[in-house]
């Protein structure tokens, strides 16, 4: 049931704070991961963690059907975490990432506008605008010796945000049937994606050989970089945010994920010694700006 109060609780405060920094922190992770592990076995390995050792313990949301999870299972973990993976280790920065995958709220926009008849209202069109403009920008860069970003990089991120997009439909296909607890959806939809990602892995990456060295050659550091993006990433960061909106309005929880791509960043610069160039800074802050307008664009208006 939704607190109807103006804000979080300060418990609430700090349950959201949690989840914004492990999300931010969460680009840096991925990155170590990717030091040692291939992009599609390291999200093998993700989902294998956050499913497997759980299911014994956890029962399946009866509520919701196989269909559905493995539907959302596969959109979420071949289709988003799959291409975000391989898009870093093609190139794309910690911190860049952080920001890109956020144009999600846009292309769930125009996803539910053309498969759900949702209209936007003229204020989500503006922020979309000044988004994509940030976006470009983004992209522009390029290539540079300065950024480390490459296109293809910079392309399968954008993919990924659009996975993430059809997951968040899906998501609100499943509520339909009524309210479900968040971390036994997350564990039994983590089980789907797992076998598909490591026969691609095996296509993909160099065969059964390399994939068996890779995970005899695994380091505490790769060990650390599956327990973070399974345990904390996924489990406590998913659960948490779903727990936040079952208790309080979309327009107070969503614009909370603004501050992501910031600890995303600010981490990126700490951790890696990501210092984007002036023109990333200018695509960030568009798309920032961008999503500041979908947020709080209807609430200026009614003012």
């Amino acid at each position: 049931m939704h607190n109807n109060s103006k804000g979080l609780s300060g418990a609430d405060w700090v349950l959201a704070l949690v989840v914004i920094v492990v999300w931010g922190v969460n680009f840096v992770v991925m990155k170590w991961g990717l030091q040692e592990v291939s992009p599609l076995l390291l999200c093998a390995l993700r989902f294998m963690a956050a499913s497997l050792p759980f299911m014994l313990f956890v029962r399946r949301p009866a509520s919701l059907t196989w269909r559905l999870l493995a539907a959302y299972g596969l959109v979420q973990g071949v289709g988003q975490f799959g291409l975000l993976f391989v898009g870093m280790q093609l190139g794309m920065p910690a911190g860049m990432a952080s920001v890109v995958l956020q144009t999600q709220a846009f292309i769930t926009l125009l996803m539910a506008a053309a498969l759900l008849g949702e209209r936007p209202q003229p204020w989500q069109w503006a922020g979309l605008c000044i988004a994509v403009g940030g976006l470009i920008v983004i992209g522009s860069a390029h290539g540079d010796s300065a950024t480390h970003m490459t296109l293809i990089g910079f392309v399968c991120t954008v993919a990924s945000a659009a996975m993430w997009a059809a997951s968040n439909l899906i998501t609100r296909h499943a509520a339909k049937n009524g309210p479900y607890e968040p971390v036994p959806f997350l564990v039994w939809s983590s089980l789907f994606p797992v076998l598909p990602l490591l026969l691609l892995s095996v296509w993909l990456e160099g065969g059964w050989a390399v994939t068996l060295q890779q995970l005899q050659a695994i380091t505490v550091q790769g060990l650390g970089a599956v327990a973070y993006l399974a345990l904390l990433s996924t489990l406590l960061g998913y659960g948490l945010w779903t727990k936040l909106l079952q208790r309080y309005p979309t327009s107070t929880v969503a614009p909370l994920s603004l501050l992501v791509p910031v600890v995303g960043l600010l981490s990126a610069m700490l951790l890696l010694g990501e210092f984007p160039t002036l023109l990333q800074w200018l695509g960030t802050a568009g798309v920032l700006l961008g999503m500041v307008v979908n947020q709080f664009g209807g609430r200026w208006h009614r003012a």
